[in-house]
């Protein structure tokens, strides 16, 4: 009796080692499967990045190719987007005037103080930004009245104070009324972090705007469309909005976006959620804080890097705007 009862629970075994076995090898199969599915899948869009750039093969990650094709599609919809501004335009994207109750008009508050960072020998430039998209008079004054769109270009100064260069700039300046001069800040690539922060104190102190945004001087900014993006966001006191990303820390000197600080951001070298490109924007509490907090923030290498982790530990709304990814598109942001 105790004989058959050992052959009983060998049996048993056998059946259940086998049983184990099978469904491993199920597992592998299904595993095996799903690795090839994901790689031909890979491989689809590396080959769907090919045939919209026309660049051959390419060694960008998916990601990247999500996003070149998506800022195409955002190209298509771009003449959908004017039909449904032309309302919009009419309006000014600011609120209608209020007026007291004499009568008499209250002052308007602009939508947004765009700061272009511009350079001591960058003439051209700002001449094709003024003739595209600012104007200068009475046509930069009327999108300031029209439209509560203040424009500037912000620059510092030389690094030997009262040169040629910086008499140059003085002289434009006296002809065109729409430079904010940074007199403690060198224009110098290492000062720019320290320059977009000033222009933010600058601008809070000067305007009650209801955002700030920095930008460049080599992109053409549509006015329109620039004010229809802001107007869905003010609703939020403390919005930050820009192309989002949390990029790789470079932390070998020759590298180009070489980071000095790099040991800061932990083994895996990866910075913090923040908005890069040629434009990104904050509202009027951001701008205040830097405003207030000016002195003790702390610059890093670059100014997106360094406007993110003003915000760190603060209740801010990261926005990440499609609009501001795309570099082709900038003409029309």
């Amino acid at each position: 009796m105790a004989r058959k009862g050992s052959r009983m629970r060998l049996t048993s075994s056998r059946v259940s080692s086998l049983l184990i076995s099978m469904f491993a090898t199920f597992a592998s199969f299904y595993v095996a499967g799903r690795l090839w599915q994901e790689s031909q899948t890979r491989v689809h869009l590396i080959k769907e990045l090919d045939r919209v750039t026309g660049q051959g093969k390419s060694a960008i990650s998916v990601d990247d190719t999500l996003k070149i094709i998506a800022c195409r599609e955002q190209k298509k919809t771009l003449a959908a987007l004017e039909i449904q501004l032309s309302a919009a335009r009419q309006e000014g994207f600011v609120s209608k005037t209020p007026k007291h109750t004499d009568g008499t008009e209250t002052k308007k508050r602009p939508l947004v103080v765009i700061g272009i960072m511009t350079s001591l020998g960058n003439k051209k430039k700002r001449d094709a930004v003024r003739q595209a998209w600012m104007g200068t008079g009475a046509s930069l004054k009327k999108i300031e009245t029209e439209k509560g769109v203040i424009a500037r270009f912000v620059i510092g100064r030389s690094a030997n104070k009262g040169d040629s260069m910086d008499k140059s700039i003085d002289a434009e300046n006296s002809q065109t009324d729409d430079f904010i001069i940074l007199d403690d800040v060198v224009e110098a690539p290492e000062e720019a972090s320290k320059k977009v922060k000033l222009f933010f104190a600058y601008a809070a102190d000067r305007w009650d705007a209801q955002f700030y945004a920095k930008s460049i001087d080599n992109i053409y900014v549509n006015i329109d469309a620039l004010g229809s993006t802001l107007a869905a966001h003010l609703e939020n006191p403390r919005a930050y909005i820009g192309c989002m990303k949390s990029g790789e820390v470079f932390s070998e000197p020759n590298q180009k976006w070489y980071e000095p600080e790099w040991w800061k951001f932990g083994d895996k070298k990866a910075y913090f959620r923040h908005a890069y490109g040629e434009m990104y924007v904050i509202t009027h509490a951001l701008a205040r804080f830097v405003s207030i907090n000016r002195n003790i923030l702390h610059s890093y290498a670059h100014d997106d890097v360094s406007t993110g982790s003003w915000f760190v530990g603060l209740d801010v709304k990261h926005v990440d705007e499609g609009k501001f990814c795309c570099s082709a598109w900038s003409s029309g942001m």
